[in-house]
């Protein structure tokens, strides 16, 4: 079943917004994204694309235009905090024969993905802050101006603060992790390599990996606290406070972390996974549906795959298949979300002991069976959802 003639709303001009309107357009659809900013853009922060969201990005044409603006990703090195020593490698070159991980700032994505949505035809209309959505045959989007956007279906690709989402599944509830995380893009003034370095310290960690050809270096600091800042993106602090945090870390973050000014720090919390992710003429889509922590790189990647599932379903049998659209994604979903909230304990050890005894068994089974740790995400990378 072709999309023609049905006029789709999308609330969101970010990564999975703009997917998904890439995917029903070409299927025939009529597709509006409602983004409510005056302009469609991504501050200041690096992402990595592995293997499965990376197929999404192809299977829409954009597999070439993608690997002009990212770095391919080499390796994953983790590291101990003290003087930057390598504990475990897991070389990418591992990974099955055709898969790439690559690392990209997220404002170039942005920009590749609205570029081709226009010329596909998509329609993005700025400064469209929704207030609500009215489900129903034919659904409503209040604008924050008093306007009204009508619709066959709505898509909530809004993400975190989703005005969708409590209409379907009711007030959220999420909680502090007691972890906040500070995020920055400095000059690669360390010659850092093509691949993601994690240095793991008591009750911290930092992930650093090059952006840009190599020019720049994406950096994402995460200590635990019981303090806490509110949730969001908007938040800058002191650079200060950062180096302040990681003054006992060595090898290359010192002076990367001396280039930082006005890093974001934001507090991370955990949601759980809507319950109900469609109703009369409308869909959750990303992080609406499902946040995520960012210890497994996988935001991103889920809104690429729920945006690619979503124009499956819908071109194979029309609204109906919203059930089926839940069905496929929820479970992977959880699953992604429920690793990454294991992860962070892993890079935190504080007791010198315990935190010994682990590295040097991340050491050995690096040695012994270099594949092994990487081989664990197959499930996570080996899956296409452009395959029908």
């Amino acid at each position: 079943m072709a999309l023609h003639g049905l006029n789709i709303a999308v609330l969101g001009g970010g990564i999975g917004g703009l997917a998904a309107a890439l995917v029903l357009r070409a299927r025939g659809a009529d597709v509006r994204v409602l983004e409510q900013a005056d302009a469609i853009r991504e501050v200041g922060a690096g992402i990595q694309i592995s293997p499965n969201g990376l197929r999404v990005l192809e299977a829409l044409g954009l597999g070439q235009g993608f690997r002009r603006i990212s770095v391919p990703g080499q390796a994953v090195s983790l590291r101990d905090y003290r003087a930057g020593r390598e504990v475990l490698r897991m070389d990418l070159s591992g990974l099955a024969t055709g898969q790439e991980y690559r690392f990209v700032h997220r404002a170039d994505l942005i920009d590749l993905l609205a570029g081709a949505a226009r010329d596909a035809g998509v329609q993005i209309r700025l400064l469209q802050k929704a207030r609500s959505v009215v489900p129903g045959p034919r659904p409503e989007v209040q604008l924050c101006t008093g306007d009204s956007v009508h619709a066959d279906l709505v898509i909530g690709a809004d993400g975190l603060h989703s005005v969708l989402r409590p209409v379907l599944n009711g007030p959220a509830n999420p909680f502090f992790t007691g972890q906040v995380a500070w995020r920055a893009v400095v000059r690669n003034t360390v010659g850092h390599p093509n691949e993601a370095h994690v240095h793991m310290g008591p009750g911290r960690h930092m992930v650093s990996y090059p952006l840009r050809g190599g020019e720049f270096v994406n950096i994402v600091a995460v200590e635990e606290r019981k303090g806490w800042v509110d949730e969001g993106w908007s938040h800058t602090d002191d650079a200060a406070n950062l180096r302040r945090a990681f003054a006992g870390f060595g090898g290359m973050v010192p002076e990367l972390l001396a280039h930082v000014s006005d890093p974001g720090l934001w507090g991370l919390f955990r949601h759980p996974v809507a319950e109900v992710w469609h109703g009369q003429g409308v869909a959750l889509l990303g992080d609406g549906a499902h946040p995520t922590l960012p210890f497994l790189a996988q935001g991103a990647n889920m809104a690429l795959e729920d945006a690619w599932v979503l124009g499956d379903v819908l071109a194979r049998s029309g609204a109906a298949g919203l059930d089926d659209y839940q069905t496929r994604r929820r479970p992977r979903v959880s699953r992604a979300i429920e690793t990454a909230n294991g992860n962070a304990w892993k890079y935190h050890l504080r007791n010198p002991l315990i935190r010994g005894v682990a590295h040097l068994g991340l050491g050995l089974i690096g040695r012994v069976a270099p594949d092994k740790m990487l081989h664990q995400f197959d499930w996570l990378y080996t899956h296409d959802v452009t395959r029908p």
